[in-house]
């Protein structure tokens, strides 16, 4: 073989070190639900606006309409999206609809976004 042929080769065995815990296809389709969710400007800053008042704070969402050009029922539709993702969960007092980030969804988001090494075992 040529010595052409050997750096190739050198240089093909270091390039292919391997994947540190890639994530599983379960994993990964769950992680994408959330990332489309938040993907949307208007529910990234509709998560934004909710996370603001801590886990452990919550909105009432006559304090998040004003904030947008959208109808109520528009509002309505995104944060349903960012309940299905598992994001935010909410609670009906009265007419009034009290939103909320699920506890530890931030810490987790954080861990996969700082950390893609450990992605398939911390996030």
């Amino acid at each position: 073989m040529s010595k052409q042929g050997l750096e190739v080769l050198g240089q093909e065995a270091a390039c292919c070190a391997g994947l540190s815990t890639p994530l599983d296809e379960d994993r990964a389709a769950e992680l994408a639900k959330v990332f489309k969710a938040l993907g949307d400007p208007v529910r990234l800053r509709l998560m934004s606006m909710i996370a603001s008042r801590g886990e452990d704070g919550e909105v009432c969402v006559c304090e998040l309409t004003p904030a947008f050009t959208l109808s109520q029922p528009t509002i309505s539709h995104h944060l349903k999206l960012l309940r299905q993702a598992g994001l935010i969960d909410c609670e009906r007092r009265g007419t009034w609809v009290y939103y909320r980030v699920l506890p530890g969804v931030l810490d987790r988001l954080a861990a996969f976004l700082t950390a893609p090494q450990t992605a398939g075992a911390t996030a």
